[in-house]
């Protein structure tokens, strides 16, 4: 089997994540975040949709890591999302993580909202 470095070019991948924290781009920041693949920053949680709806036209898909597991997010969250154009896709932060880097490194218009594990 052979294995290929992956590539990001300019892009923040996500590194890693642990109790209370994610590590992107070499950079670790606590608490919840929004990373996109030219910016990092704290996040607010479910009533910080306004700082989700800021990737509008700029992204095509929204991942939404839940924590260390999955569970559902707010429908009125899912709904503002949704009327901007942005698709959400809730899923455990971990698969949110491996998720939002392989498409990253496709070059793909995604973008994550994650709550720490």
């Amino acid at each position: 089997m052979q294995l290929n470095e992956i590539d990001y070019g300019k892009a923040r991948p996500i590194d890693g994540y642990g109790p209370g924290f994610f590590r992107v781009a070499g950079e670790a920041i606590e608490g919840p975040i929004l990373v996109t693949a030219d910016a990092v920053r704290s996040w607010g949680g479910y009533d910080d949709v306004e700082g989700a709806l800021a990737f509008a036209g700029q992204v095509d898909v929204l991942f939404v890591g839940t924590g260390a597991e999955m569970s559902y997010i707010p429908p009125a969250f899912r709904a503002r999302l949704d009327e901007a154009g942005i698709g959400v896709e809730p899923m455990a932060s971990p698969a949110a993580c491996r998720t939002y880097n392989v498409l990253l490194s496709e070059g793909r218009r995604v973008a994550a909202a994650l709550f720490p594990v």
